[in-house]
């Protein structure tokens, strides 16, 4: 689900949307200000280290921006780590692995953000055990912070605040392999294998293109991407977590009603074929792929790839590149296993070994970040 402005125009006309919207000064005020102000406000929050590193944490990437993580300060400079469970993806993320990982990148910045002011972070995950098949209410990471006894400051911490997930076609410039190999070289403890060559990323995009026409054609899992969609300035910032469809054509065509996302769950809407036409065209234009593979699939292994994925994103954001993740084929329901097993042949993944992040990458147009809710509201009273 990757709808842009200029898809909107196709879509639904240029005469359309020029009706909507003359006068810059109104279409310049539907920006969703207070959805993206946490990554403004971001470490300016006092002198309580669980604040300061909190209010960063909260900007890490995660499936379908859904923001599952909940805090507890339950002693003096530590925090335990919960999952919200209402804010799992049961369709698509049947057990969770994609929603762990999401909270894996969330440590990796609480940690990153904690060494930034000095302070080493003594993290034990899933204290209370290993929730399976599916997280529980039991605590997923308990975090105790100590001054003086990091391991210093992260240069990847500096890109913290730009880091996007960039959804749009991206341009012809190539990808060089020195500087892939050199963001795959920030993983620590996951293997993070890429791939320029024209071949394999035609493949590879057949692959993408065929694991999200299944996912955007079964009307359950559909239903879990049109659900996280949030359409215009109020709404966006009155829910500020999902996909965000802002901006003065998507607000326009929307309260005119010429686009209602729950078209989108039938596969011969006019909007679902532009939108597939589009997909295609984006995941097309990628310059090139990135996959990380973990040993096993444990709790521990998918907090370790987030943990991982997070310093890819940065060290990629760092390098001027844009990212998105295209975690279709990896999903675990019945309808995608054909997929799920083309491609693990086609990145020769080990029977043992779990493959657990795809990204493509280009040189996109810039991008605002996504919505976030403060970080305030995600410590548990």
């Amino acid at each position: 689900m990757t709808l842009s402005r200029r898809k909107f125009i196709r879509v639904l006309g240029g005469g359309a949307i020029f009706a909507v919207g003359a006068g810059g000064a109104w279409a310049a005020s539907r920006a969703p200000t207070s959805a993206r102000a946490p990554w403004r406000s971001a470490g300016l929050e006092g002198t309580d280290i669980r604040r300061v590193a909190l209010s960063y944490a909260v900007l890490a990437p995660n499936p379908h921006n859904r923001q599952p993580w909940l805090v507890d300060f339950d002693e003096p400079e530590s925090l335990t780590l919960y999952c919200e469970l209402d804010r799992r993806l049961p369709q698509t993320d049947p057990f969770d692995r994609q929603i762990t990982i999401g909270l894996g990148a969330f440590l990796e910045l609480l940690s990153m953000a904690a060494a930034e002011g000095g302070w080493g972070t003594g993290i034990t995950t899933f204290p209370e055990g290993e929730p399976q098949p599916r997280l529980d209410g039991r605590p997923v990471a308990h975090v105790r912070f100590t001054r003086g006894t990091g391991t210093g400051k992260d240069p990847l911490f500096a890109s913290a605040r730009l880091r996007r997930t960039n959804r749009n076609a991206y341009d012809d410039r190539a990808v060089k392999s020195e500087t892939l190999e050199r963001i795959a070289g920030f993983a620590r403890q996951t293997c993070m294998a890429w791939t320029n060559d024209k071949d394999r990323r035609k493949a590879l995009s057949t692959l993408a293109i065929d694991a999200l026409g299944v996912e955007m054609g079964l009307r359950r899992t559909a239903k879990e991407t049109v659900d996280a969609l949030r359409v215009g300035k109020a709404e966006i910032n009155r829910r500020p977590d999902g996909i965000a469809l802002a901006g003065l054509v998507m607000e326009g065509a929307y309260d005119l009603g010429l686009f209602d996302p729950v078209d989108l769950l039938d596969p011969y809407s006019t909007v679902s074929k532009r939108e597939r036409a589009d997909e295609r065209e984006q995941i097309e234009s990628s310059a090139a792929f990135a996959w990380l593979v973990t040993g096993g699939n444990s709790r521990a292994d998918q907090i370790a790839a987030g943990r991982d994925y997070l310093r890819f994103c940065l060290a990629a954001t760092a390098a001027g590149l844009s990212m998105q993740p295209l975690s279709q084929a990896l999903q675990e329901y019945p309808e995608m296993a054909g997929h799920f097993r083309d491609i693990r042949r086609e990145l020769s993944i080990g029977g043992d070994e779990t493959l657990q992040m795809f990204v493509r990458l280009g040189y996109g147009p810039a991008v605002e970040p996504a919505p976030r809710w403060p970080y305030q509201s995600r410590i548990r009273a």
